[in-house]
């Protein structure tokens, strides 16, 4: 009687399990959208080291050349030079870092703002609650683009406008989803046991509730990247964002706007960039929500 001759796993029966097991680990981590989020930080903390000229100034003499594959391009304009000779590469460098600073300031004030309020709803209730669900609806109906330009007009064009303005309408959607959670987090047993201690409100919230909330919080800042990038964006092309000459992604394309039959390249490249930060950061929010949300981690 012939002993049974033991498989190995890693033989090559029905194609490679190994292999397999690979390409499948690498389909379940972002691993592209993570490297071009990787490469668009590390180009707005070495701005100053990585864009070969000065991003606000240009000589007209150079002004429109194509970018460096075309043949009137040049190695020194990789992705060539706007209306005004200035550099599209160096502009599109620190442009990664005023979006960067924007988005990092608006979620920290937003997310704050939100945090507070929704847990504050949740836990006192009652008037407390209608008051600011009723507050977080005022702010969802507000028309955001008409008090953008209108604010604009009164105080100016600065970079700090555009983030309190981003500030005071981004706090709404974490208000309501963290009030969410909150309400769920409280009809826990251990919450309730903290009650029966005597525990203060402010403590059952900072040491029972917020740790519960706070893979929701993660998930949607990260979701909430894309929308603020493309609000800046947006807010840049009709002139009520960052004022000129400051190399924003929005002002660029904005720039271009009127070349786009001579020299397309002034507008799609910061377009470019626009599309493919916001495409990465959504890929990530949505492999973060799959990841710290454990009703999903069973389904998988």
């Amino acid at each position: 009687m012939n002993p049974q001759i033991p498989v190995n796993e890693n033989s090559q029966v029905d194609g490679n399990p190994r292999l397999i097991r690979q390409l499948w680990e690498i389909k379940r981590y972002p691993i592209i959208p993570a490297g071009i989020l990787g490469l668009i930080i590390l180009a707005a903390v070495f701005a100053p080291l990585i864009a070969p000229h000065d991003p606000e100034f240009g000589y007209l003499g150079d002004r429109e050349i194509p970018p460096f594959w075309s043949e009137e391009g040049s190695f020194n304009h990789l992705l060539g030079t706007d209306q005004q000779g200035r550099d599209i590469f160096s502009r599109i460098i620190f442009g990664a870092r005023i979006s960067m600073v924007i988005v990092i300031t608006v979620i920290a004030i937003g997310g704050t703002v939100g945090v507070i309020l929704g847990m504050t709803a949740a836990w006192y209730g009652k008037h407390v609650d209608e008051f600011i669900m009723r507050l977080v609806d005022f702010t969802l109906a507000m028309p955001f683009i008409l008090i953008a330009l209108v604010t604009v007009i009164v105080f100016g064009q600065s970079l700090w406008i555009v983030i309190l303005l981003l500030a005071v309408f981004s706090w709404n959607g974490y208000a309501r989803q963290i009030r969410a959670d909150a309400l769920r987090i409280k009809t826990e047993d251990y919450v309730a046991a903290a009650q029966i201690t005597a525990a203060s409100g402010f403590w059952i919230m900072r040491k029972h509730i917020f740790p519960g909330i706070t893979n929701t919080l993660i998930v949607v800042a990260t979701l909430r990247v894309g929308s603020l990038i493309l609000a800046e964006a947006i807010l840049s092309f009709l002139g009520a964002g960052i004022p000129k000459p400051t190399p924003a992604w929005g002002v660029m394309v904005a720039d271009g706007r009127d070349y786009l039959g001579t020299s397309w390249w002034i507008s799609f490249f910061p377009g470019l960039a626009i599309f493919l930060l916001v495409l990465s950061t959504n890929f990530m929010g949505d492999w973060l929500r799959d990841k710290l949300d454990p009703r999903l981690r069973q389904v998988r």
